[in-house]
């Protein structure tokens, strides 16, 4: 069955990094749109980047472009996600999942496309 697993999250101060990653088993990592997603205390989920492992088309929501970068290793079935530049704002847990609906990236990230959600990984971004 298709699983995904997130790890690499933790505690850092502003300015900072820190390197995601989404195990996932149960599928080709050839075919599909899978995408990164926070959701903050009191907030909704927010869909951060996505890649398209069908065309390695990207996509940043901007708050995080130019800071964060999707990348992936077929082999290995991992998603990454590199995040500089912490800041505070990027304080959430962080979740990985594939979309169901398209093999590309659109923009925005609809929540709704995706599933197959993983635990999730908390981010903490604090002096």
């Amino acid at each position: 069955h298709v699983q995904f697993v997130e790890s690499g999250g933790g505690l850092v101060q502003p300015g900072g990094s820190l390197r995601l990653s989404c195990l996932t088993s149960g599928l080709s990592l050839d075919y599909y749109a899978i995408a990164w997603f926070r959701q903050a205390p009191g907030k909704e989920r927010e869909g951060v980047s996505c890649i398209s492992t069908y065309d390695g088309t990207t996509y940043y929501a901007d708050s995080v472009k130019g800071r964060f970068t999707i990348s992936r290793d077929s082999a290995k079935k991992l998603v990454y996600l590199r995040m500089d530049s912490l800041e505070p704002e990027d304080t959430a847990v962080y979740y990985c999942a594939v979309n169901l609906i398209r093999n590309v990236c659109v923009a925005p990230i609809r929540n709704y496309e995706y599933d197959y959600w993983g635990q999730g990984t908390q981010v903490t971004v604090s002096s």
